[in-house]
């Protein structure tokens, strides 16, 4: 009934069981750490560290924040900033890219 209201958006029959159980046993921690989940740095720790060195790469500031490539992408494209000739920058909307 779930897979023909919901198609590929449904959730498996593992997960909505490990959900059934979490609430059975009154576990309604949201924010408690689990396996896979990204970890969670503030924003001010990655522009410390732009502050320090610009020429940075992804890479690098994600070893720094022992943390993987993808978070700090994300991030950093949250933030606003994109690396540009070598240096991470603000990205700033030119009249073109706001057009239609």
């Amino acid at each position: 009934m779930l897979v023909e209201a919901y198609n590929e958006a449904t959730l498996s029959e593992r997960i909505c069981r490990e959900w059934f159980q979490k609430f059975k046993n009154d576990d309604f921690d949201k924010d408690k750490d689990r396996s896979g989940r990204p970890k969670i740095y503030e924003d001010v720790e990655l522009e410390e560290l732009l502050e320090e060195d610009l020429s940075q790469t992804q890479k690098e500031l994600a070893l720094i924040l022992d943390d993987t490539q993808e978070p700090v992408s994300h991030r950093l494209k949250w933030l606003g900033i994109i690396y540009k000739h070598g240096n991470w920058v603000p990205y700033e909307l030119q009249p073109r890219d706001i057009e239609s």
